[in-house]
């Protein structure tokens, strides 16, 4: 079991930037891959990106790609999710999840991942 904790949202206006973070309570933090996905209201939740777990290999949905940045820190136990260029629609509640199994693969299924965060609210003002 592993409990995780986002912080980092907030209220910005579009073009800003924000960086969330994700604490895991657990040493074993490197053996899971970890994601970021996102719910906007009234829309089902989705994936934004994810990281192996040495941090050596990224993937991240097309929406996000190259305004978003997945990156870990496995001493400290964080995943960190670097999102710069705002837009309105990138609105949502952003949640963290861990995948323990053993396989490599960065997957975009959020049925794959065992562990979520509570998540955090981000919003952006046009």
């Amino acid at each position: 079991q592993v409990q995780l904790v986002e912080s980092g949202g907030g209220l910005v206006q579009a073009v800003a930037s924000l960086r969330l973070s994700c604490a895991a309570s657990r040493r074993a933090f490197s053996a899971y891959v970890m994601g970021w996905f996102r719910q906007a209201p009234g829309k089902e939740r989705e994936f934004v990106a994810a990281i192996s777990k040495s941090g050596g290999k990224t993937y991240y949905a097309d929406s996000v790609k190259s305004r978003f940045t997945i990156s870990r820190d496995n001493a400290k136990n964080t995943v960190y999710l670097q999102m710069n260029s705002l837009k309105p629609e990138d609105t949502a509640v952003y949640y963290c999840a861990a995948d323990r199994s053993p396989r490599a693969i960065l997957s975009t299924a959020e049925r794959l991942y065992d562990f979520w965060g509570q998540g955090t609210q981000v919003t952006v003002s046009s």
